[in-house]
């Protein structure tokens, strides 16, 4: 689960990191407000959507006087900011940070985040801050430091020290990077983050360490004991589908395609994504219906693959063990006749009850065309799909 920008400086304050004066804003009026009760003669206006790069979209504004943060304002609120990360689609602005300005004299990355592989947690830095780590780790990876963390043992004094003097900072900045490192990696042990990202992190004119920008992601199974983070969730910048998947139990990923999915397991469905490409077709969404797919679950999952209006067919791929290829079958025979389906419908059916459940969609008299085998059910599913597109 992602958060804004201001609610992971929230969070970063309370670990000791020191930040630029700034306040929330959600409408024009309170953006000026903000600005008067704000110190300075230079603010910085920075619309909150859940995706970097907000600059290069023309997210984040410089401005020097009450007026220009009105037009700032008026230009961010409710609108759809358009990244590379958001895709053509954009996420709507509803809430703006406004902040002090700083003087830079120096930028640099940090950040820490979960490394499966090393089952770690990596610290990440960078004296050339600013700038996009994906960029900078191909144009120039030896410009980027990694230490990974016992996990046993937490970050130590001298690992904490070793990434100051990668970043380049200064003797007299020593104890407080010390300081600031340490408090980030306590916020992304104590609340179960995955991501904890600062860039930049500024040294200002006056040799002060200052996060300018804050990025922090949460673990979602972790959410239940972290009810304060779980709040922070803003269902605005969500994909209203997984949304509504949620609400009903159901592990959905919204995608580009236009194959939609129901399968059971994650790694079926992330098999059959990849036969579906194979095949030249592209899935349209990620759904992972679980071990107990009820005919009422069922059809809320048909509800949810088909209210994407760019699906034009649709897979069923089930694999029964703890379920029963026969429910399953019962289940797509009520969710097609009760929804009146309109795009070709492919099945694939295989484990417990399966013959069962195969005749129960013969027996039905509607249009679904099965499949025996995962590589069939994907060629059979494109073909479908190119002949709706005709």
């Amino acid at each position: 689960m992602d958060i804004h920008e201001y609610q992971a400086k929230e969070i970063l304050a309370e670990y000791g990191i020191k930040l630029a004066e700034g306040g929330l804003a959600h409408t024009v009026e309170e953006a000026v407000q903000r600005s008067r009760e704000i110190d300075g003669n230079v603010w910085v206006v920075k619309a909150q959507i859940h995706s970097g790069a907000r600059g290069k979209a023309g997210g984040v504004k410089v401005c020097r006087t009450h007026e220009e943060i009105e037009v700032a304002a008026e230009s961010l609120l409710g609108k759809k900011l358009v990244t590379h990360q958001t895709g053509p689609a954009g996420k709507l602005c509803s809430r703006l940070y406004i902040e002090a300005g700083t003087e830079i004299a120096r930028e640099v990355y940090l950040a820490f985040m979960i490394d499966r592989s090393h089952e770690r947690i990596v610290m990440v830095g960078s004296a050339q801050g600013g700038m996009d780590i994906e960029t900078l780790a191909a144009t120039n990876p030896d410009a980027i430091k990694k230490i990974h963390i016992e996990p046993a043992v937490g970050l130590q004094d001298f690992q904490a020290r070793t990434m100051a003097f990668a970043l380049g900072l200064e003797d007299v900045l020593l104890n407080h990077a010390v300081k600031t490192i340490r408090g980030c990696y306590r916020a992304m042990r104590d609340l179960d983050a995955n991501i904890l990202e600062i860039n930049p992190l500024v040294v200002t004119r006056n040799n002060e360490l200052i996060a300018l920008d804050a990025k922090m992601s949460f673990d979602e199974n972790a959410l239940f004991r972290r009810h304060r983070i779980s709040e922070l969730r803003d269902n605005s910048q969500i994909d209203s589908r997984e949304i509504a998947a949620a609400e009903a139990g159901l592990s959905y990923v919204g995608l580009d395609g236009d194959i939609g999915c129901m399968i059971n397991g994650a790694g079926l469905a992330m098999a059959t994504m990849d036969m579906i490409k194979l095949a030249g077709g592209e899935p349209a969404n990620f759904l992972d219906v679980g071990g107990g797919a009820s005919a009422e679950r069922t059809e809320k999952a048909f509800r949810l693959v088909l209210a994407d209006n760019n699906v034009k067919a649709m897979l069923v791929n089930i694999f029964a063990g703890i379920n029963r290829c026969d429910w399953i079958a019962e289940g797509v025979v009520q969710a097609v006749r009760n929804i009146g389906m309109t795009v070709p419908l492919v099945v694939r059916l295989s484990g417990t009850n399966v013959e069962e459940g195969r005749r129960i969609i013969a027996d039905s008299g509607l249009p679904i065309i099965t499949a025996e085998t995962l590589a069939d059910a994907a060629e059979k599913v494109v073909h479908a799909r190119n002949q709706a597109a005709v």
